[in-house]
């Protein structure tokens, strides 16, 4: 095995030539018009977040819910979360962007659409990776809105975050027909942040808050790496299970594991990506007829994504050609 690889190696190493040049970026507004697609758990959470955080860069936010209800009260209720004297101008208080009802067939009339919707949500007792649980169920889910993304020709962001969010992604790119740098999928950055909240409890750890990465799916091909510059194998390892492990313990406690989640891997992440800035989110790495989306730290530019193209030592590596490698297998 060469002494040095990069992450622009993996799809390669899968047999796949060359990986695709992500040269499109859908993303060329001051402000955005976001659409969010179901208000359960995670969805209402994203929401509320973008509302109070996306002042500066959100125009509006359309809502659809297969419950009506649901939706009129989040409009109603959301609308009221304000700074009392926005409105005055020398307040210095933002005005945050307003919730809008949607019909469905004005769902890909945006700019951003974030798909929060799931047939099968797994109960408090499930055991293992209960994301890969998912996959069949959302799987025609996600089918169905890339249709009406096909015929609506749409041109804007299509952010997965329903689980599981990486090979869920490809399956929208897949049929929909959209370019790849249109679909990110939001589930790494709260691995990235559960890894953080163990590391800072550990002092043998805390270099990763500075060194650290993280790579791959929300699940058990996670990939934590202490430090790129000086990588630990078993100081890795040790970090990774303890964030694969996380949201199992939440469940044991009788609660599901769902606001980290929308906020740091959703509702921070989309913000910071139509900022233009790094953030984690899964980006397609392959060519037009083979590969995955996978988890990196990433940003838009003009030209279209940017990854983070790390160089990385032999044993790290072996890591990511592994979970890439997984991923290929579920599409």
């Amino acid at each position: 095995m060469k002494k040095e690889y990069r992450i622009s190696d993996l799809p390669s190493t899968y047999g796949i030539s060359t990986p695709l040049a992500l040269d499109y970026n859908p993303l060329k507004k001051q402000k955005y018009r976001v659409h969010l697609l179901a208000l359960g758990d995670v969805g209402t959470t994203i929401l509320i977040g973008l509302r109070l955080l996306g002042a500066d860069i959100i125009e509006s936010i359309g809502i659809s819910d297969l419950n009506d209800k649901n939706m009129a009260r989040l409009e109603n209720e959301i609308n009221q979360i304000r700074y009392p004297f926005a409105q005055w101008s020398d307040a210095g208080m933002p005005i945050l962007p307003k919730v809008e009802l949607l019909k469905e067939d004005q769902l890909f009339a945006c700019d951003v659409f974030i798909f929060c919707a799931s047939k099968g949500v797994p109960p408090l007792g499930a055991k293992g990776d209960v994301r890969m649980a998912q996959l069949e169920a959302n799987s025609s889910l996600v089918t169905h809105f890339a249709q009406l993304a096909k015929k609506a020709h749409y041109q804007g962001l299509f952010c997965e975050v329903s689980d599981p969010v990486d090979p869920l992604a490809k399956v929208f790119f897949t049929q929909s027909g959209r370019r790849r740098s249109q679909v990110q999928g939001y589930a790494l950055a709260v691995m990235k942040t559960r890894a953080c909240y163990f590391a800072e409890k550990d002092p043998a750890l805390t270099h990763y808050l500075t060194q650290g990465r993280a790579f791959g799916p929300h699940g058990e091909d996670l990939v934590i790496a202490d430090s790129i510059a000086n990588y630990n194998e078993a100081y890795s390892q040790k970090l990774t299970e303890l964030t694969v492990k996380a949201n199992l313990v939440v469940r044991e406690l009788g609660y599901k594991p769902y606001i980290a989640p929308a906020m740091s891997s959703a509702a921070f992440s989309i913000l910071l990506t139509l900022q233009g800035k790094w953030h984690y989110g899964s980006v397609y790495l392959g060519n037009s007829t083979q590969g995955a989306y996978f988890g990196v730290r990433n940003r838009y530019t003009p030209q279209g994504i940017e990854y983070e193209n790390l160089t990385v030592p032999p044993a790290l590596f072996s890591r990511l050609q592994r979970s890439y490698t997984n991923l290929c297998k579920l599409n």
